[in-house]
């Protein structure tokens, strides 16, 4: 199983998404997680290493670039998209920055997924949450299919969105609460309502980690390819008798 590391990981969304595609996560955030479901380093990301591991996945926080950040009175946050592409680039290793749309000018060519891409939702509305993700490897862009009622989760809450936006009011009521159908629409089932409002649904991160181990497995090939074409091609230097090579030595006299 390849190593995959998992910067900012808050609660796990993508550590979940990341193992299920069939990588093994260590999560890395400088706040405690008490609920991130596999190993966990508590530590600044820009002071670790990043060697060693197949996939490096980073979550800058993304208060420095949501719509938010022009709101009155909003607190300024710090921009860390450049500096950890930086540190990425140098370390040389496949990786993937995860933020919101606002952050569409700080990354290079991001696709975007959506709850739609992937039938989630719950209780008869779809989450419709769009998220920006710069790959160094390819990954497909799949098409958005919004339809009918909308359930967004965020501030807390699970919210049905205002019929301008596709939802049938601003009445949230659910049947088992706004935690239960939060769950339901996010596809985690061991996050607060707050973890879950910052998190992306684990079915984004599998959908680019299995992108991540083809292109694994790929060059994996290309290397046997090539190992195997330099074997044939010193084995057809070889006399077949005495399995020595023909090639004439610049010491011979």
């Amino acid at each position: 199983m390849k190593l995959a590391l998992d910067l900012f990981c808050c609660a796990g969304g993508v550590a979940k998404g990341l193992t299920d595609a069939g990588w093994y996560v260590v999560g890395v955030d400088i706040n405690p997680q008490p609920h991130y479901p596999y190993a966990f380093i508590q530590a600044d990301v820009m002071n670790i290493s990043f060697a060693n591991f197949g996939l490096v996945w980073a979550s800058p926080p993304c208060q420095g670039y949501s719509d938010m950040q022009h709101a009155p009175g909003a607190k300024e946050h710090p921009r860390l998209i450049e500096p950890v592409r930086n540190k990425l680039i140098r370390a040389k290793v496949p990786y993937v920055i995860e933020n919101v749309e606002g952050a569409a000018w700080a990354l290079r060519n991001p696709i975007t997924l959506c709850g739609s891409m992937f039938d989630l939702g719950a209780q008869g509305c779809q989450l419709q949450r769009h998220r920006l993700f710069e790959c160094s490897f390819p990954v497909e862009q799949p098409e958005c299919q919004h339809e009918g009622p909308v359930i967004g989760v965020y501030g807390g809450h699970a919210r049905k969105r205002a019929a301008s936006a596709g939802g049938r009011g601003t009445r949230d009521v659910w049947e088992g609460g706004h935690r239960a159908a939060a769950s339901e629409a996010m596809g985690i089932d061991w996050m607060t309502l707050a973890e879950m409002s910052q998190a992306i649904p684990p079915a984004f991160a599998e959908y680019i980690g299995r992108a991540a181990l083809r292109k694994t497995d790929i060059e994996i090939l290309e290397e046997e390819e090539d190992r195997l074409m330099a074997e044939d091609a010193a084995e057809a230097t070889r006399c077949p008798l005495c399995r020595t090579s023909q090639i004439p030595s610049q010491d011979r006299a």
